[in-house]
């Protein structure tokens, strides 16, 4: 596997769902790697949120509040927005590692060359990540999509065109 690529595309950390309470704060999804991650960052959307206090649900999602945020009117205006951040302003990555949104998008070839299609999702249900590709072309009767394990036997290798996988995990 090689080196993520450097892009300028904002990082999503987590999605606000809704109002919490009456005070102005709210209920956030977690995209990354948790509370812990998001906590380093007090700036998101490119400074148009600043973040004054965050803390566990104990539900696997984080409360939230914002500055300039009060109320739950003002709370609930923000319902669906995506908190993301600079690419610049997340840790390097070390040998093996790489950011969900590096691998979204990339074209996907077997290990003979052949095209299988795009990659659309990373998903991870608890033993690794975890691949959705949708085949090109579509089929017109059946899956339309399959998924491939971010293992060294299934993911051979990526870089910002393309991810190629052994053709023992493509799903015909």
């Amino acid at each position: 596997m090689t080196d993520a690529p450097v892009t300028p595309t904002p990082i999503e950390l987590a999605a606000i769902t809704g109002a919490h309470g009456v005070a102005g704060e709210v209920r956030l999804k977690l995209l990354g790697d948790g509370l812990e991650a998001l906590k380093v960052h007090k700036s998101f959307n490119e400074g148009a949120l600043t973040l004054s206090k965050i803390r566990s649900d104990n539900k696997g999602g984080a409360i939230a509040r914002f500055k300039g945020v009060d109320g739950r009117n003002a709370a609930e205006k923000l319902r669906g927005t995506v908190l993301s951040v600079s690419r610049n302003s997340l840790p390097s990555l070390e040998d093996g590692e790489y950011y969900h949104a590096d691998l979204i998008g990339l074209t996907v070839v077997t290990d003979a060359g052949a095209e299988v299609g795009r990659s659309i999702a990373v998903q991870n249900f608890g033993a690794t990540d975890i691949i959705e590709i949708e085949k090109s072309p579509l089929p017109q009767k059946g899956m339309k999509t399959f998924m491939v394990p971010v293992t060294q036997a299934a993911v051979l290798e990526w870089d910002t065109e393309k991810l190629v996988i052994s053709a023992d995990f493509v799903d015909e």
